[in-house]
């Protein structure tokens, strides 16, 4: 390894550890608030919290890397540029590709990292972290009810409360539902109450005041729905609600490995693979339930030919003056019936083979968005390290406005791809590489511009140029 070498590696490595932190931190927060009131108040050890985020962490990777390049790539030419160490090194003969060249290196070896990451610790650490929030998700109902919204994550219960006094324990117009069969549900209505849960936070306790308990009373072996009605009016009422099974799970991962975020490449080739055998069998079955209605796709045209052709008559109007008067009552039956019968095959058979269909791609779109999220890294780079030099500016001021620039287009691009991929308005392909496909062109143009001493950023060489085009018209105007 030469000077020149050591030299652009020991530039790099230091700003790409900073924006790899400072990134991975804000991606890291924002991403999280969205889980901010699922875990206060839950009680939660500091070994399920670090878990937590850990899983959740996990998958910012391939954003963070992506943008920590394109930072790290233009503050490095950057400052190389600002200290006219660049001109000095091209002023010896050497080429912009030339010691662009180690950092190439590096932005290969990250991209290989991102691949790993994506095809075999992203998919894993999914499955956990939804094994995980599940659990936690569920985990001390006494402080996840919240203010006007039915809460039925207590199996065979619905509770809901009009509003919660600061203390997090008096609550207000208490509405408790309780199904004990499939035939009675019982209702306890309350003005106020409290709510906490009992010692061995194996119970859910309310303490109701001046309200009313409805209760059915029956057997619900009977078909019939004939039962007792009890209304019982109180001043004080508690009532216990076992919790014991909506305490922090621990599910087996293997419950979440259906999820095709949560498959390696091999896992999800299978998948696609039974998705594709299955569809076909659905459309076949699909076909054959239409064709079972629609009797005329079952005769041979040899049939259709023997019979002879109806001439109509010149009253004729329509198809329904060829049918006698005495056979239009079953005629019409009959339409009315294979019409409901092919509604009912395109509800169910049609909405199962959509729901196939949109399985697919999704599936296909994670495949390809394996290789095309590692390969951004290597296009950031030859869009951030030309602008560098380009722009001659370094420490944290243009470059991060740039790259924020740079980084915003490739999100949206990813984003849009995606959905137009799932959608199925575009091929998945073009879908999961449309980033790599925008960005890449961009990336050879800042390229071409940096090797040729652009002055695309140089605010004199705007001036000049407008300069130039206001004398010229000057000149035209003054010749009228």
């Amino acid at each position: 390894m030469k000077k020149l070498d050591k030299l652009i590696l020991k530039s790099f490595i230091g700003p790409f550890s900073v924006t790899f932190f400072i990134a991975y931190f804000v991606i890291l927060m924002q991403s999280l608030w969205k889980y901010v009131d699922d875990l206060v108040g839950k009680g939660l050890d500091t070994i399920t919290v670090l878990k937590f985020l850990w899983y959740a962490s996990a998958s910012l990777l391939i954003l963070v890397l992506p943008i920590a390049i394109l930072i790290s790539s233009i503050m490095t030419f950057g400052n190389l540029g600002e200290r006219f160490e660049l001109v000095a090194i091209k002023s010896s003969g050497i080429s912009l590709l030339r010691f662009m060249r180690p950092l190439m290196w590096v932005a290969l070896l990250l991209c290989g990292i991102t691949f790993v990451f994506a095809n075999f610790i992203i998919p894993n650490a999914n499955a956990k972290f939804r094994a995980l929030y599940s659990g936690i998700l569920i985990k001390k109902p006494a402080l996840d009810l919240k203010a006007g919204t039915f809460y039925t994550a207590i199996p065979n219960y619905a509770i809901k409360i009009a509003k919660k006094d600061p203390d997090g324990i008096t609550i207000h117009n208490v509405i408790i539902y309780e199904q004990q069969n499939t035939l009675q549900d019982n209702c306890i209505i309350a003005e106020k109450g409290t709510m906490q849960l009992s010692a061995d936070e194996r119970y859910l306790e309310f303490t109701l005041l001046n309200g009313f308990r409805y209760q059915e009373r029956g057997r619900a072996q009977m078909l019939d729905s004939a039962s007792e009605f009890i209304r019982l009016g109180f001043t004080s009422y508690k009532k216990l609600i076992d919790i014991e099974s909506l305490k922090l799970s621990t599910a087996p991962d293997s419950i979440y490995k259906q999820d095709s975020r949560a498959m390696n490449i091999p896992e999800l080739s299978k998948r696609i693979k039974d998705l594709v055998v299955d569809n076909d069998s659905i459309s076949k079955e699909f076909t054959k339930d239409v064709n079972e209605q629609l009797v005329s796709t079952n005769v041979a045209d040899s049939v259709w030919e023997k019979i002879p052709a109806v001439k109509p008559s010149a009253n004729t109007k329509n198809f329904a003056d060829l049918i006698p008067d005495s056979v239009e009552t079953a005629v019409n039956d009959g339409a009315l019936r294979i019409v409901d019968n092919l509604k009912s095959v395109l509800m169910f058979s049609g909405n199962e083979l959509e729901g196939k269909k949109k399985d697919l791609r999704h599936s296909k779109l994670i495949w390809q968005q394996k290789f095309s999220i590692s390969f951004v890294c290597l296009v950031l780079f030859f869009i951030g390290a030309p602008l560098g030099s380009i722009i001659r500016k370094g420490g944290l001021g243009m470059p991060i406005v740039v790259a924020i620039v740079f980084f915003l287009l490739f999100h949206l691009l990813n984003i849009f791809g995606e959905k137009l991929a799932k959608d199925a308005v575009i091929p998945v392909v073009a879908g999961a590489w449309l980033p790599v496909f925008v960005l890449a062109p961009v990336g050879i143009f800042f390229t071409y511009k940096a090797m040729h001493d652009s002055q695309l950023f140089n605010k004199e060489f705007y001036y000049r140029f407008f300069k130039r085009v206001r004398s010229m018209f000057g000149n035209l105007l003054a010749r009228k």
